[in-house]
This record gives C-alpha cells, structure tokens and sequence, in this order.
C-alpha cells in the first residue's frame, strides 16, 4: 500500500492556507500565493516534509485537470470570440515575439543553449494560478477578467503545441503534426456526439431520472470528462 503521509501533509496545507487568510481579510493575498509558499517550504527544496511519489503525482495531475475543467465552465464562449479574441491572440503572439528576442539575446551571451525552448517557457503562462485569482477578487466574469482567460487559454494550448513539436521524438514535426489533427478530429467527434446527444428527448429524460438519484450521472459524466483529458497518451 503506498503511504500517504507526504498527501495528507498536501492536503492540509491545501486546508489551511484558504482558511488562514479567511481569518485575516485584511492580508490582501490570494490563497494561491500562499499554497504555493507553503508547498516549497514543506517541499524537497524546503523542509523535506513531502516527497513526490506516485500517489502525490496522480492527484496533481488530477487536481490540475480539475482546476482546469473548472475554469473552462467560467468562460463565457459567448464573449470569447470577436475583438475579445483577436485581442487575446494578439497579445500572445506579440508576448512570444518578445521572448524570442530575449531567449536569443540570451543565447548569444552564452547563456543558454536551447533559446526556442526558454521562448517558450518565457511565452506561457499557467491557468491555474490566474483562475483562483480571478474568482477569488470576483473578477472573472468582468470584462477584463474574461481577456485574461482569454490569453491564458491560448497561451496554455500554444505552449503545449509549441512543446510537443520541439520534443517531437523520432516521428519527427510531421508525425507529432499528424497526432494533433488525430486529437483535434477527436475533439470535434466528441463534441458532435454531445452535441447530439443534447438533442435526444430520450437521453434528457434518462439524465433528469438519473441525476438525483444515488447514481449521480452528471457527476459522474464529470469525472469521465476530466479523467479522459488527463489519462489521454498524447
């Protein structure tokens, strides 16, 4: 059985940190800030408490995947396109534009041997400290809010894109290209079939039946939706 003393540590870190501050409303700080002082302090490069372990690295990744799926229900799709989102996509690339010239100005001083991969890094940005942030100052739905979600989103998918063509393995660019538009066809087959199913008198009725029951569809359609993403090998 894998121990759990290193994940009980997380979790009540995770606890206390939100309610700590909820003790203090005057300490302007979002909890995120806090969660992620405290997990280095308790963390191999601080205190040593926590290890990563297998059972640590399965909930990250859930917990991400979670987080994300949350802050995709809190983006309006109706605001997300139009000037929002060409301002958005604007934005990104000039941001990249930007760290291209200081990841080559970096590697021309000799320090850094890689500069398209510190272009990247330096390019992305990461949904799950700008969600909590956001919802927390109650500023998601806002104008500004939904822009900052906006270039999140892309700057995330960008990175991950932009990532998985430079540690393309031996498929070389083509092959990883090809594994996109497999995954993109997939999404859009997916999102067809859910589509359709919205439509189906039959399937609406079986998921008002159902949901208040102690089978708990909808949660558990949730759960297959934000397992499938994470457990999915690309």
């Amino acid at each position: 059985m894998p121990a759990l003393d290193g994940l009980l540590i997380v979790v009540a870190v995770a606890l206390a940190a939100p309610f700590l501050l909820g003790l203090a409303p005057g300490v302007r700080m979002p909890a995120v800030v806090l969660e992620i002082v405290a997990g280095i302090v308790v963390g191999p490069s601080g205190l040593g408490w926590v290890e990563i372990d297998a059972t640590i690295e399965v909930m990250a990744t859930l917990g991400l995947g979670f987080l994300l799926f949350l802050g995709g229900l809190e983006v309006d799709f109706e605001r997300l396109r139009g000037p929002l989102l060409r301002v958005a996509a604007s934005g990104y690339a000039a941001s990249f534009a930007l760290a291209v010239g200081i990841a080559l100005a970096l590697a021309a001083g000799g320090l850094v041997e890689t500069p398209l991969l510190v272009a990247i890094a330096l390019g992305s940005t990461s949904l799950g400290v700008l969600i909590p942030v956001l919802k927390d100052t109650g500023r998601i739905d806002s104008a500004l809010g939904q822009l900052v979600i906006a270039g999140g989103s892309i700057a995330d998918f960008a990175a991950i894109v932009l990532l998985t063509l430079f540690f393309a393995g031996e498929g070389g660019p083509g092959a990883t290209l090809l594994l996109l538009g497999a995954l993109l066809g997939l999404a859009l087959v997916v999102l067809a079939v859910v589509r359709g199913a919205q439509r189906s008198m039959r399937i609406r009725a079986d998921l008002l039946r159902l949901q208040d029951t102690t089978a708990q569809i909808r949660v558990r359609g949730a759960i297959v939706l934000l397992v499938g993403p994470v457990a999915a090998p690309f």
